[in-house]
């Protein structure tokens, strides 16, 4: 079987290239399929997470202006260009399914190409919102939008999504439900180090700065502790969060670390993980969180931390976006490391549900079906 995933970069550190990545290696090394990942912006640039020798890349030299607006003119000039393109080497390599990873141009013209192939797209950020804006909206221009899309998504064959939360808010009879795959390594966290860890792209959805409000109430209980942020800069978000660090007289305790390609190993130095953020629909850090067996600490966000941790098993929901609340659940597994190590040994067992040898099985019935 010939796949290909279609998306737009798999050069930046990210959710969906560590998924991609993932997926792509096991098709390859460990089902046998033909493995093409088909970008549109690469760039000549290095993937930043490692792939098998057996898959092949292809870009197809779009290069959008990530600067500007999608929709701005000197975007919408490239369309027709990534369209063609995008079409011939769909014909020229004939594959048997195209997986849409990425929500770019690709997505719209995807179902029309190549008609032989099937074709899925996969959704890796949650609807909640945008279910919410459709429900409240009243404009006729944004709800023939949103018709547009649900007719686009209605000639996928598949919809794949994250999480049993998400389906409602599809209008498709195709979707289906896959988690996020992670390999377990045999390697646990120790939970002995008093520092703590959050990751993901410094972006406002990320919530980072409500964590660096809940580590001020953090650090008046336990000054000791220290919390490092991973993750690549954007739009200038890392520099508004250092002013909000110095403000808080916290630039001794909280450090950004930049990015890592191997977040499972470095998590292993950590005794938990915090996450902030605004929402998220199934963020791997979450995944190598658990497979290190490193207890999590969660706002509960629409709509992905409730379906990854198991409250008072393997980590605490805080009530979403209350400081306080994420600040209490914080420190008490900071000053209990007897409960702290119990979750920590239940987040590795639970993990395992979330295995890339069960998951991907998911897939490939998908792709047989």
């Amino acid at each position: 079987m010939k796949i290909v995933f279609s998306t737009d970069q798999i050069h930046l550190h990210g959710g969906i290239e560590k998924v991609l990545a993932e997926k792509a290696n096991y098709f390859a090394d460990e089902v046998g399929y033909e493995v093409i990942i088909l970008t549109c912006e690469q760039k000549g640039k290095k993937p930043c997470y490692p792939l098998s020798a057996k898959i092949q890349l292809m870009d197809l030299g779009i290069d959008y202006h990530r600067e500007k607006s999608y929709f701005s003119p000197a975007n919408l000039f490239k369309i027709p260009n990534h369209f063609f393109k995008l079409n011939q080497i769909l014909q020229q390599l004939e594959p048997d399914a195209v997986i849409v990873s990425n929500f770019g141009f690709d997505y719209y013209g995807m179902p029309f190409f190549y008609n032989k192939a099937k074709k899925i797209k996969e959704f890796h950020s949650s609807r909640y919102f945008d279910a919410v804006a459709r429900s409240q909206n009243k404009s006729i221009i944004k709800k023939l939008m949103y018709q547009f899309n649900d007719w686009i998504e209605s000639k996928y064959d598949h919809l794949v999504v994250l999480n049993k939360d998400e389906v409602p808010y599809y209008k498709s009879d195709a979707v289906v439900v896959i988690p996020n795959p992670i390999s377990i390594p045999k390697e646990t966290a120790l939970l002995d180090n008093k520092q703590a860890v959050a990751a993901g792209r410094i972006s406002a959805v990320k919530g980072f700065d409500q964590l660096i409000k809940a580590w001020k109430i953090v650090h008046s209980k336990v000054p000791e502790w220290e919390l490092h942020i991973y993750g690549e800069d954007y739009v200038g978000t890392r520099k508004q969060l250092e002013i909000l660090i110095e403000e808080n007289d916290l630039d001794q305790v909280v450090y950004f670390k930049g990015s890592s390609s191997n977040m499972t190993k470095t998590f292993q130095d950590y005794s938990l993980y915090a996450l902030s953020s605004v929402t998220e629909c199934f963020p791997m850090v979450l995944l190598e969180s658990l497979a290190v067996g490193l207890p999590i600490v969660s706002f509960d966000c629409p709509n992905g931390p409730r379906n990854i941790i198991s409250d008072k098993e393997d980590g605490l929901l805080a009530e979403n976006q209350n400081i306080a609340d994420l600040a209490k659940k914080i420190l008490h597994l900071m000053q209990n490391q007897q409960q702290r190590k119990l979750f920590g040994k239940n987040a590795k067992q639970n993990s395992l549900q979330f295995s890339t040898s069960v998951v991907m099985k998911q897939w490939v019935n998908l792709l047989h079906s």
